[in-house]
């Protein structure tokens, strides 16, 4: 069916026939994406005709216009109609009661109206007040009535932008920042706004109105496929959900891939952050050249006066490398360059620019990547070198290296960068996708480089560190194998080629091993020691964790886990300086640890103390933290089963979050018979204020004798909640792992978090007969990684195929 003949079933039939014919253009599989969109404008088109001609009979000096997306001839399913009725000032009633005549019948079809009656005047008037209704008035399309009326219009709003440019464009950029700063940019949300994130919808059509003013133009190499790719996904979004929406939710990815045909939703985000980066950067170079010429402006008046007003000023350009100048505030190419001829000159231009904190010029980005020769391999010592320094510049790094990606050079220069960029990361700790993250971790990384003996090493770490993640399986196993081949080909020599593949290798080792083992554990540090292998690796390692951790999110690091980092580096190093690491021995109990030992003897009952952690524990110096430090939870319990999941049971009811875990068997002073259990557990609450310590050992005396029923608490609470639709969470997943320790058994818990994933695993564990030696507790986003000290019985590590079986029924209780 063409437009014409959807058109022509829309005549004469009112709003049910253009329903049934804009219904059956939008479920019509053949025609999609831009044909759809302008079939959809024009079919409304002729209905509104339509609606005017039958309410402006006689009536003069009147016009319908589209403006905004609809003047564009952008309809997309859910679109609002953006209407103007434009009358010249005369009959007002006439004019009223057409206006009724055209909005009731678009209301009676629930389709969304932006309307407005207004003279040419008035027009102009708003548009000089609001800059969104001038921005829509840009776009004004004439649709019935007084073509001339329309005409007119369209040539003032014009003229009055060209007009008003150096002062609304500055307006617009500063409008436009905000709202990045609140929408945050499309290129890197899980959930993004497809209109108002900075890199959407909006921003391109900002882009038009600049283009619009004259004044500055946008690069427009692939920015209106951008555009195009990013309206088809809204199209599919406003069909599978049936609703008005630009936000691109995670319940309905997989569904709007499908509706585009592509393979599942992460193919869809990455296509939608590659139209985002693409309008993003057209946006920067954009609005830096909006500001070059306001600034010039602004200055050659003065120039003319103090030159006589004869001739034409030069511009200034300042050396800053070979074949690399700095002119208007950019890096520009020498005249005498020749990127033909010289195929490190991207490398060093690159690095100049970041050194510098200024931006590479487009033309001169564009002419190297047209002329770029390939470098040989091994690379040159100088372009290593350039790389190093690019890498090490810090925040500028960013701009610069997104300047070089937008055409290309990045992927020449780094072919395996492909496969990681724009690459979506599900991961709620992960706030960038993963090349961003690498670049992120080599601006951090640079903040370290006077703490290493090999900065370049650390910085080429922080870039390739993920590299892996373009690629099956385990990404660290699988960046080892390409960080070998690519560490070669950029010129390395062999220890270093080592160096960098073991640092790619291991770069998750001592966060991990830290955060889920018992460093008292002689076996934890001899394991991370003979990983490592040497002191300079291990003082690598350390920088690229911290960095690898702070370029991940906020939840990914903090004072605590910096601490504990800490205390296993020096105990490696210890280690890898020669000297054996000593059999734990029991810890004399504090005198607080003594006193409720003796008071939960006497008692019979469990004792406990709270005590906030108003300062960081020893070791940790991170003044400022935003991480709340929690507080220190002492529970001294006489010892019998079932300690650990009525301890679990009752901080969840409580709605306290556990951040580390230690459970241990006290020695008592000489003449006090019993034994006790110590639990030094870290808590902080989810919202709100903490319990008073009294609830909670009253609610733990229950649990312990059996007349609090944790398990019917916690399920009660969470059939209070409504279950929302979202990601589906990957299965639970238990390990043993048998070389952990020699004193225990580690059994490895990964799970999606939820109230009450604690309480559960320790009923399972006492179900199982096991004793626990202690538990570390680690909670990343929706992600728990915990770690279980386990023997049996008596002590002693469980045999293999027991500790199996105990992981196996673990496994299946948390599925179940």
């Amino acid at each position: 069916m063409t437009s014409t003949d959807v058109s022509k079933d829309a005549e004469g039939s009112g709003p049910s026939g253009y329903a049934a014919a804009r219904l059956r253009l939008l479920t019509e599989e053949a025609r999609t994406g831009p044909p759809r969109r302008a079939a959809l404008a024009e079919l409304t088109d002729e209905w509104l005709t339509g609606l005017f001609a039958a309410g402006a009979e006689g009536l003069r000096g009147v016009s319908l216009v589209a403006v905004g997306g609809y003047g564009r001839g952008e309809l997309s399913p859910r679109s609002d109609l953006d209407l103007l009725l434009l009358h010249d000032g005369g009959d007002s009633k006439a004019v009223a009661a057409l206006a009724d005549r055209i909005w009731y019948p678009v209301w009676d079809l629930g389709l969304a109206l932006d309307h407005s009656v207004r003279t040419p005047a008035e027009a102009r008037r708003t548009a000089g007040e609001d800059l969104k209704v001038q921005l829509g008035l840009l776009d004004a399309r004439h649709i019935a009535g007084d073509l001339g009326l329309t005409a007119g219009l369209r040539t003032s709003v014009l003229a009055d932008w060209r007009n008003q440019a150096p002062k609304r464009l500055p307006e617009l950029q500063e409008l436009s920042a905000e709202r990045a700063e609140r929408q945050g940019e499309l290129q890197y949300l899980l959930e993004p706004d497809l209109k108002e994130a900075r890199g959407g919808l909006r921003d391109a059509t900002i882009l038009r109105a600049v283009a619009a003013s004259w004044l500055a133009d946008a690069p427009r190499e692939g920015l209106d496929d951008a555009r195009r790719r990013l309206l088809d996904v809204r199209d599919a979004l406003h069909l599978t959900t049936g609703r008005a929406t630009d936000r691109l939710s995670l319940q309905e990815q997989d569904q709007v891939a499908a509706e585009l045909g592509l393979l599942d939703a992460d193919t869809l985000l990455r296509q939608v952050y590659e139209a985002a980066r693409v309008i993003s950067y057209a946006s920067d170079v954009t609005w830096r050249e909006v500001g070059r010429v306001l600034r010039a402006r602004a200055v050659r008046p003065r120039l003319r006066a103090m030159l006589g007003g004869g001739a034409k000023p030069t511009a200034e350009r300042s050396p800053l490398a070979e074949g690399v100048v700095e002119q208007d505030g950019e890096v520009v190419l020498a005249r005498a360059a020749r990127p033909e001829r010289d195929p490190v000159l991207p490398l060093r231009a690159a690095a100049a620019a970041a050194q510098a904190g200024l931006p590479l010029s487009l033309h001169a980005v564009r002419r190297m990547a047209a002329s770029v020769r390939p470098l040989p391999t091994p690379w040159p010592a100088e372009a290593r070198e350039q790389l190093v320094t690019l890498l090490g510049s810090g925040r500028p790094t960013v701009e610069v290296w997104e300047a070089l990606e937008a055409e290309g050079l990045i992927t020449h220069f780094l072919p395996d960068w492909e496969r990681v960029r724009c690459r979506p990361q599900r991961n709620a700790v992960h706030i960038w996708t993963v090349d961003r993250h690498l670049i992120e971790t080599a601006v951090r990384a640079s903040e370290f480089t006077r703490r290493v003996h090999r900065p370049d090493l650390l910085l080429v770490a922080a870039l390739l560190h993920d590299i892996g993640k373009g690629w099956p399986g385990d990404h660290s196993v699988a960046g080892e194998i390409i960080v070998k081949d690519v560490a070669a080909r950029i010129g390395f020599d062999r220890d270093d080629v080592t160096v960098l593949s073991t640092l790619v290798r291991h770069h998750l080792l001592l966060v991990e091993t830290a955060t889920r083992r018992d460093l008292e554990d002689p076996a934890t540090v001899r394991s991370v020691a003979g990983a490592v292998g040497s002191q300079g690796t291990l003082e690598l390692l350390h920088a690229l964790t911290e960095a690898d951790a702070l370029a991940t999110g906020p939840a990914a690091w903090s004072s605590w886990r910096g601490s504990l980092v800490a205390d296993l580096v020096k105990r490696v190093g210890a280690v890898l300086a020669g000297d054996d690491p000593a059999e734990p021995e029991a810890a004399a109990p504090t005198a607080e640890q003594e006193r409720l030992a003796i008071e939960a003897i006497a008692t019979g009952s469990p004792v406990l103390a709270l005590r906030a952690q108003t300062e960081p524990p020893a070791g940790e110096q991170s003044p400022g933290d935003p991480e709340p430090l929690g507080v220190e939870l002492l529970i001294a319990v006489p010892d019998q089963p079932g300690v650990l999941p009525a301890v679990a049971g009752v901080l969840a009811m409580h709605r306290l979050t556990v951040r580390t875990a230690e459970l241990s068997a006290l020695d008592l002073p000489d003449g006090v018979e019993g034994a006790v259990l110590l639990l030094n557990w870290r808590v902080a609450a989810e919202y709100g204020s903490l319990p008073q310590a009294a609830r909670l050992r009253a609610d733990l005396v229950r649990a312990l004798d059996g007349s609090l029923d944790i398990a019917g608490r916690l399920a009660e609470r969470d059939a209070a909640y409504p279950r929302r639709r979202g990601v589906v969470a990957p299965p639970p997943r238990v390990t043993v792992h048998p070389a952990a320790s020699r004193l225990a058994t580690v059994i490895e818990v990964r799970a999606q978090d939820a109230p009450g994933l604690l309480f559960r695993i320790g009923r399972a564990l006492e179900d199982a007969g096991v004793r626990m030696r202690s538990a570390h507790v680690s909670t990343l986003g929706a992600n728990a990684v915990d770690a279980f000290y386990v023997t049996g019985p008596e002590g002693a590590p469980l045999p293999g195929e027991e500790a199996a079986a105990v992981a196996r029924k673990l496994e299946e209780t948390l599925r179940g």
